[in-house]
């Protein structure tokens, strides 16, 4: 197996696994898998005890990428301002969209989802599903907020959440 360019990503950078969200590289390693030697990074996910090994030549397939900027993030709070967009599709195509979103990694299509199910205090209740879609997506965007702004996933959760307020008022 020829060698191709040297992957960008080091031990200790956080990067985000599309459906996983932000974790942390560990290690990169060596593993021999069926009589061929991979080079692996060893990402680890602290909040679901997880530990995810991905071959440094699949990196851009599985769509791994960096944190975002901070300009991405401050654009992601600008979506959360927005009005929600609930289209008037039956639910359980809207939820395969949400589903969707949450799992591409796209920090700004994550904020949509998390705009469109926010629900004040009275507004209707949500249904199971969407609380589960609402709770996911707002969990990658406080982690990736707290990861980019160096800051405990409680104040992020906190920013996120009077962006959300300062919206419905």
């Amino acid at each position: 197996m020829t060698k191709t360019k040297k992957p960008e990503f080091r031990p200790n950078d956080y990067v985000v696994y599309p459906a996983h969200g932000v974790g942390q590289i560990i290690s990169i390693e060596e593993q021999e898998v069926a009589g061929l030697s991979l080079e692996l990074f060893v990402i680890s996910f602290e909040k679901d005890k997880m530990t995810l090994r991905v071959p440094t030549n699949k990196v851009a397939s599985v769509g791994m990428r960096g944190l975002s900027s901070p300009d991405t993030v401050s654009r992601a709070m600008t979506t959360l301002k927005g009005k929600a967009k609930v289209k008037r599709a039956m639910w359980s195509r809207r939820a395969q969209e949400y589903e969707q979103k949450i799992n591409s990694g796209d920090l700004i299509a994550i904020a949509e989802v998390v705009r469109d199910l926010h629900r004040t205090d009275d507004q209707r209740e949500q249904s199971y599903s969407e609380r589960q879609l609402y709770e996911a997506a707002l969990e990658r965007l406080t982690r990736e907020v707290a990861a980019v702004a160096g800051l405990g996933e409680n104040d992020a959760q906190k920013q996120v959440d009077d962006v959300l307020v300062s919206r419905a008022a």
